[in-house]
């Protein structure tokens, strides 16, 4: 029973940086309708910079501000010079785009970085908590996860900005004859994604290291949260995030063992985009051609 409670509460930690992730897949499916594969490599880049930062004597949450501004001001600055000028090009020249991100990113991190494993320092050192079962960084990830979601909750239900980036990724038709200014909004959209996604890498490097290639997994069990809660449903993504989470950590740990776990995330992605395409909180939308 030890074991077993041990599991969950490991999966409700990592399910929190696969909901950061699936929330920032779901912010820009929400605004372009297509999925960003490189949402991962450039989190990664972004811990990169934080570490860099930290090594240079900035304290560690002056690095973790200084990241995340810095990862914002990217999103935006991609959107609007790499995706702007493709606006109503077909869904492969949008995937491209993507996949071609994902590549130089990762190649600009080997390049400058280098390709060895890095430890990546924590903020919340000492010894287990909750009875051993739970570490100090686990618990203090999942606080921070927690407390993202709730800012980006507030932000997008409360504040007139956040409505209005709402109201540009719905209908940017509608918003223009609004005065919405939508290329800002989606802009905006794409820095808030990037700087979400910056925050789950700097949670994650000190579990699995730093490396060029770190994020892979972690945006694949992003993307299998996000498909399974609904990936046109932020609250859902988030859900599905957590749910994978403690799904991962109790089949690794009892069913399938850690070599297949990979593998069992896309059986998810699969069995719901067979089963239940909209996901379990998401809705089918009928449009008349």
């Amino acid at each position: 029973m030890d074991e077993f409670l041990h599991q969950v509460l490991s999966g409700v930690a990592s399910g929190g940086i696969y909901a950061s992730v699936a929330l920032a897949l779901v912010m820009i499916f929400q605004a372009t309708h297509h999925v960003n594969f490189a949402q991962g490599e450039m989190a990664m880049f972004s811990t990169f910079i934080a570490l860099a930062l930290i090594e240079a004597g900035v304290p560690y949450w002056g690095a973790f501000a200084i990241t995340v501004l810095l990862s914002l001001i990217l999103g935006a600055a991609i959107q609007r010079v790499l995706l702007t000028p493709m606006a109503g090009s077909p869904v492969l020249a949008s995937v491209g785009v993507f996949i071609g991100l994902l590549l130089i990113f990762n190649s600009i991190a080997g390049w400058l970085f280098g390709y060895t494993l890095k430890p990546f320092p924590t903020p919340f050192e000492g010894p287990p908590v909750l009875g051993g079962f739970v570490t100090r960084h686990d618990l203090g990830s999942t606080a921070v996860t927690l407390a993202v979601l709730g800012g980006v909750y507030g932000f997008f239900r409360f504040t007139n900005l956040g409505l209005a980036m709402r109201a540009a990724a719905y209908n940017p038709v509608s918003s223009r004859l609004m005065g919405i200014r939508v290329g800002r909004m989606l802009a905006l959209g794409w820095g808030l994604a990037a700087a979400i996604g910056a925050i789950a890498g700097m949670m994650v490097a000190p579990v699995v290291f730093l490396d060029p290639n770190m994020m892979s997994g972690v945006l694949l069990y992003a993307f299998a949260g996000a498909l399974l809660g609904g990936i046109s449903n932020p609250l859902g993504a988030v859900f599905g995030g957590f749910a994978i989470g403690v799904i991962e950590n109790l089949a690794g740990a009892y069913l399938v063992g850690p070599e297949l776990k990979l593998t069992l995330a896309l059986a998810i992605i699969v069995a719901v985009l067979t089963v239940r395409p909209a996901g379990l909180f998401g809705r089918t939308v009928v449009s008349r051609v």
